[in-house]
């Protein structure tokens, strides 16, 4: 069947202070080459490209392709992240929107100028184990007294030292997380700590840094690299868009406007 033109609206990517026309490529999401372009409205632009009105899974690809087209955008501007899968019917409905939340747009980007995201996961090696069993003396006194005794006897011991090292894990996380948010919070306008995942992991968190601090930030991380290396593996990845700092999301049918961060 035919696609009809009543069935393609215009994907919403990012908000940017513009008020010229523009293109960034055809990056738009869903495979099919799509231009990205800007809607104007008095010096505020939305980023969109043309895409059938549908709900998009939340797919490594699909995700892969909304980031990437606003990491592009980045290149040349400050930008606000709206929210995956946001779809207006046509250019008519998100000029609408411009109008709508004009001044709230405007406030977001003088907020958001000359800062950008960086990222931070703190990940502990396997050779904390290593370190906690020879450096906690209750952990390392049980596990001699355990070495004595014939190995059927020692499956309570053995439950106590796993209970002990987990305690201790934890002590360890915590005492590296706090020292590692001492070091980089004071050079960030705004911090978010993630969820971790995995037992090792120490911190994932987000930075909101001014460009003028980036250098400094950068130091600060290796002069932490430098300090933790032989237990703490760093994953430090810098210019992001803000997607931790703001997240647009807009109903498009009633043009309502809500930015989370």
């Amino acid at each position: 069947m035919t696609q009809t033109a009543s069935q393609i609206g215009r994907y919403i990517y990012c908000i940017i202070g513009s008020g010229r026309p523009q293109t960034f490529g055809p990056l738009g999401i869903g495979g099919r080459g799509d231009q990205l372009y800007t809607i104007t409205f008095d010096g505020i632009a939305a980023v969109v490209s043309d895409s059938p009105i549908k709900s998009y899974p939340l797919s490594h690809d699909n995700l892969i392709a909304h980031e990437k087209a606003i990491e592009e955008v980045m290149k040349g501007h400050c930008v606000l992240p709206v929210r995956f899968c946001t779809i207006a019917a046509d250019d008519d409905k998100v000029k609408e929107i411009l109008v709508k939340a004009r001044d709230r747009f405007r406030d977001l980007l003088r907020a958001m100028a000359g800062k950008k995201e960086l990222g931070l996961k703190a990940v502990f090696k396997y050779a904390i184990y290593k370190d906690i069993l020879e450096n906690y003396p209750n952990i390392k006194s049980l596990k001699e007294n355990l070495a004595a005794l014939p190995f059927d006897q020692t499956q309570t011991g053995r439950m106590e030292i796993g209970r002990l090292v987990e305690s201790a894990l934890q002590m360890e996380k915590e005492r590296r997380k706090d020292g590692i948010l001492a070091a980089l919070s004071p050079l960030a306008a705004q911090v978010k700590i993630n969820n971790n995942y995995g037992e090792l992991m120490i911190l994932s968190a987000a930075f909101l840094v001014e460009e003028r601090n980036e250098t400094s930030f950068d130091q600060r991380v290796d002069q932490l690299d430098a300090k933790y290396g032989d237990k703490v593996k760093f994953k430090y990845v810098g210019t992001l868009p803000p997607f931790n700092f703001v997240n647009l999301v807009i109903d498009t049918r009633q043009t309502n406007l809500v930015a989370a961060s």
